[in-house]
């Protein structure tokens, strides 16, 4: 019999079922459950399952760089970053009202951490989430187009996703079929899907990132910004205070942290 339980549970696809079912059988015997709360304790165990695997294969299609979480974040150290903040945008209920975020500060202050670590929160709850920097993001975008598939890459990795992630914008200058190419992303996105970006350059200096287009880059944040969470963080980089109490470098902070 339970060969033949097993196979079904294969054929079925119904892999905690097929594990757990003998045992938990057992267990309703010696303390007298009945069959139907013996029936939902080992369909739980398959939701559950099933449910984790989802995640892990959200969490894996996510391209996070590295997984982060708000529990290893270090807000004593970086204290420019609003802990009660982040804390109500990690309930996600700006996912569901299709909210943007906005990280902006110096390089090392943590913004892809925290960009990253409500990303993964994300993928706990279930929500496709999407992370790239936004130079990759313009390199994908002109394969797309140079391959004439431009429209599925927008519907398949920048569309798809309930949270989509662009990290760096401003690291790297775009040109000016580039900067087209973004705003493209933006427009598509507004009021369809949730977006979190980071930047270490404060809004007024975005112009010389797209190029110069004053119209472009005003009419692209204001799209932004009107359901937006601007998170402003200050103070200086994370790597190089580690440098400092370690040695690495000289400086009046190099015997405390920040």
């Amino acid at each position: 019999m339970s060969e033949k339980i097993e196979s079904l549970c294969e054929q079925l696809a119904l892999v905690a079922v097929g594990n757990q079912y003998a045992n938990l059988a057992d267990e309703a015997a010696r303390k007298n459950i009945s069959f139907t709360d013996y029936l939902e304790t080992l369909l739980r165990a398959e939701a559950s399952l099933r449910n984790e695997r989802r995640r892990e294969t959200l969490l894996r299609l996510a391209g996070f760089p590295a997984v982060k979480t708000l529990q290893q974040f270090d807000f004593e150290a970086g204290a420019g970053a609003p802990k009660a903040r982040i804390q109500e945008l990690a309930g996600l209920a700006f996912v569901e009202r299709k909210e943007n975020v906005v990280f902006l500060g110096p390089s090392g202050t943590g913004k892809s951490h925290l960009a990253t670590a409500l990303g993964v929160k994300a993928t706990e709850r279930g929500y496709r989430v999407r992370f790239i920097t936004a130079a990759d993001l313009v390199m994908q975008l002109e394969k797309a187009r140079r391959e004439h598939r431009f429209d599925q890459y927008l519907k398949r990795s920048v569309l798809a996703s309930s949270l989509l992630i662009v990290d760096e914008i401003g690291y790297l200058p775009l040109k000016k079929d580039q900067s087209d190419l973004f705003f493209q992303v933006i427009a598509k996105r507004y009021e369809h899907g949730s977006v979190i970006l980071t930047s270490n350059l404060s809004f007024g200096d975005w112009e010389d990132t797209f190029d110069g287009n004053a119209a472009l880059t005003s009419a692209m944040l204001d799209r932004i910004l009107h359901h937006a969470h601007v998170i402003q963080i200050r103070g200086d980089s994370y790597r190089l205070r580690q440098a400092r109490q370690s040695g690495l470098i000289g400086g009046k902070h190099s015997n405390k942290q920040d």
